[in-house]
């Protein structure tokens, strides 16, 4: 017989539901999301462990960056991939604090920000910085930033909506600092993603994407993409499979530029 005192807090035994339809594609493991795609469904007994609950069901989520605890809410029921904390982006703001002179003094814009997660680490390390992502998540990313930079007067960071199809043309080509975590995903949005980087990157620019390769139509995208830019793998961490890419515009590009 099973008594309260040996169950622990994070230790229950609990009913699970496989849901019909797979969205965390990052967490769940080839079995379940099988099951999942033809439309199964199936119940066990398990004992719950927090730990092995996917991090983007968590209402929010920690970290420590610049010397300060960021905690990151997340909303994953209601905005999806937009308000949840990617591993491409943990990545590249450690990449950032260990080379701060990327970002330090800098104007940046990160595209696709999401969480802002990566935004509030560059205007941390001191870069002047515009986080942009869809205008539905902007309320999102307001509050994220709010939160986690009112102790923060003198940062200086700016949250601006830009959907690629159409808003690409409202911004300049002004910043040093153009970066992009897992943005990468939507085949359909390639030619507006990059369409969006030549609008606003000059001669002198420095691209960084943190990225996760999950999908053959990714690879093209960066493909297509080196049409226009120098883009080079200067990081990769192995433990979470994320690679970071330098990029600049290519000779062809500056000369259009001037």
């Amino acid at each position: 017989m099973v008594t309260n005192r040996h169950v622990s807090k994070c230790c229950l035994l609990v009913l699970l539901h496989i849901s019909v339809v797979c969205t965390d594609h990052e967490s769940c493991d080839t079995d379940s999301c099988m099951l999942k795609e033809k439309g199964m469904a199936s119940q066990a007994v398990v004992l719950y462990d927090e730990s092995l609950v996917s991090p983007f069901h968590k209402p929010s989520r920690m970290f420590v960056f610049v010397g300060k605890e960021l905690v990151i809410k997340q909303d994953w029921k209601g905005l999806g991939i937009a308000a949840v904390v990617w591993d491409a982006a943990v990545v590249l703001c450690e990449y950032l604090e260990k080379n701060k002179d990327l970002i330090n003094g800098k104007t940046a814009i990160e595209l696709g920000a999401g969480s802002g997660i990566v935004g509030i680490v560059a205007a941390l390390l001191g870069g002047k910085v515009t986080i942009t992502d869809l205008d539905t998540a902007l309320k999102y990313i307001n509050e994220v930033v709010d939160e986690n930079l009112k102790d923060n007067p003198g940062v200086d960071v700016d949250v601006k909506g830009l959907d690629w199809t159409k808003d690409w043309t409202k911004f300049t080509a002004d910043y040093d600092v153009v970066l992009g975590a897992d943005i990468i995903y939507i085949e359909e949005l390639f030619d507006d993603l990059l369409k969006t980087f030549l609008q606003i990157c000059n001669e002198n620019t420095v691209v960084l994407l943190s990225w996760r390769y999950r999908y053959n139509r990714d690879s093209r995208y960066l493909e297509l993409m080196r049409q226009h830019f120098t883009l080079k793998e200067i990081f990769y961490d192995s433990s979470r499979d994320v690679k970071i890419f330098h990029g600049k515009l290519l000779q062809k590009n500056k000369d259009k530029a001037r």
